[in-house]
């Protein structure tokens, strides 16, 4: 599986392109700066982008920004950011275009190695995870979205997981309840959402974007 990874700190890119290394995964570029990260993405064409949401040479948002401009040249590459602190914006920006395969971890889930490779398999692999820290802070909030407001305690706490990245599998298992119960709270929530099984799309990716938007 191809990576290609952006990080400004020498040592922590060397450091995880080593841990990616280690877990099967091939690095193919390891650069420092959003204008290096764009070039490479566009090169490379990897199986998944892993980076940084500050870059130099401003160290505002380059890592997003190249991100989605490659996104924008290559519809639906997969893409996992990788920020210091908790920004439900960039998340929400990072999800907007409704395609999937990505995710939003903050840089202290990198010390959780198995966390961390599953989330960029994950991604690689189409799907989509947010960090707890996040869906955490947004379900501290009180929604300003009436759909989400007629969502029951329990579809809250799937949509949390959905949010997460978790599988129905996951899901069921991390609720302690059947499959079956999952699919069908999911199937509620597309419908409270407006959800309908013929719009253009990944539900479960539209589903978390209204599920951020309410931030």
């Amino acid at each position: 599986m191809r990576v290609v990874l952006a990080e400004d700190q020498a040592l922590l890119r060397d450091g995880l392109v080593r841990l990616l290394s280690a877990h099967d995964f091939e690095v193919v570029a390891a650069v420092e700066t959003g204008p290096d990260l764009l070039d490479a993405l566009l090169t490379e064409r990897p199986d998944v982008a892993v980076a940084d949401v500050r870059l130099p040479p401003t160290f505002k948002n380059e890592g997003l920004a190249a991100t989605l401009e490659a996104r924008r040249r290559v519809p639906g590459l997969p893409v996992l950011i990788l920020s210091q602190h908790v920004e439900p914006l960039y998340a929400r920006e990072l999800l907007s275009d409704s395609t999937g395969a990505v995710g939003y971890l903050l840089k202290d889930r990198v010390s959780n190695v198995r966390s961390f490779v599953d989330a960029v398999r994950t991604v690689a692999g189409g799907g989509t995870t947010m960090d707890p820290e996040v869906i955490a802070q947004l379900l501290a909030r009180r929604s300003r979205d009436e759909r989400l407001s007629s969502l029951t305690p329990r579809e809250r706490e799937v949509l949390a997981a959905m949010a997460e990245g978790h599988a129905n599998a996951g899901i069921a298992a991390r609720l302690v309840i059947t499959e079956k119960a999952v699919s069908k709270h999911i199937n509620t929530i597309f419908a409270k959402l407006g959800l309908l099984p013929d719009l253009d799309g990944n539900r479960r990716v539209l589903a978390v974007l209204a599920f951020l938007d309410a931030a």
